[in-house]
């Protein structure tokens, strides 16, 4: 791969050095700890999150974080970056893999990148995995960020698995991750296509107070939230060449989103209500 990433930043109207303190995908970790104390207040007391199985994200070197997706803004991401840096005994970041859309947001946009968010494509991924860092993914996509309530915590179809073609190159273990919670963060109850397609966006959903109270209806609801890191899938016994064979793909892709889908299943009945 070339040393210059083409892919790290995503289109904007002028390109922004990167500065001293900056990898070359943008993460500042000295402004990722200035807001640690905010996200552990939202983790902490807004969301009061429970999370488990933390033992199973690795203390050192590369693992994908896959996981399921809600809530329109992507504060699962958030959420289990936070769990990882306030309850792992050895914090890590998670460089979470987001889409271009959010990175095109006024002041969104460089928030997301000095945090270690980057742009979701496989070269991007590979590459920070072939650093042994721990990278996140959401392969449902916009598509499960604007479900409709009424299919909420039903894990959609993971596309071509691209997620799994980047685990077999570059050598990396599957974590499945489960979140509950951020369904009703924003829970979407219509979609409007044809307002997305004027605006040039990826969707346009509507929520019970999106957009009808302006921008208040884009303040977060305070759900109840609980989140597991599943037991690691090895896949090097495939091999990097079974990269290139869909079957195989296909056959583990459909492995992990069932983890997922177990891991809701598992979790939901411990809420008595979305909100407590």
């Amino acid at each position: 791969m070339p040393q210059s990433l083409r892919l790290v930043e995503p289109p904007r109207p002028a390109p922004r050095p990167s500065g001293p303190r900056r990898d070359d995908f943008g993460f500042d970790r000295a402004f990722s700890e200035s807001l640690q104390p905010l996200a552990e207040w939202f983790y902490r007391e807004y969301w009061r999150v429970e999370a488990e199985g933390l033992e199973n994200v690795p203390a050192q070197g590369r693992a994908l974080l896959v996981a399921n997706h809600a809530g329109v803004i992507p504060w699962d991401g958030a959420m289990i970056r936070t769990a990882i840096t306030a309850g792992h005994p050895s914090p890590r970041y998670a460089r979470m893999l987001v889409a271009g859309w959010a990175f095109a947001v006024p002041y969104l946009g460089e928030v997301l990148l000095k945090t270690g968010n980057v742009l979701a494509h496989p070269d991007n991924a590979i590459a920070l995995l072939e650093r042994d860092e721990l990278v996140g993914v959401f392969p449902e996509g916009i598509k499960g960020a604007t479900k409709p309530f009424r299919d909420r915590y039903r894990v959609g179809r993971f596309a071509r698995g691209g997620f799994i073609q980047v685990a077999l190159q570059a050598g990396a273990p599957i974590i499945p991750v489960s979140v509950v919670g951020s369904e009703e963060v924003h829970p979407v109850v219509h979609e409007l296509p044809w307002r997305a397609d004027l605006l040039g966006l990826p969707a346009f959903p509507i929520t019970p107070i999106w957009p009808a109270l302006g921008l208040l209806g884009l303040l977060p609801l305070p759900s109840k939230w609980l989140i597991r890191f599943g037991e690691p899938i090895d896949l090097r016994a495939h091999g990097a060449d079974a990269a290139s064979d869909p079957a195989t793909v296909l056959k583990l892709s459909e492995r992990v989103r069932g983890r997922i889908q177990d891991g809701l299943f598992d979790l939901l009945p411990r809420r008595r209500t979305p909100f407590f």
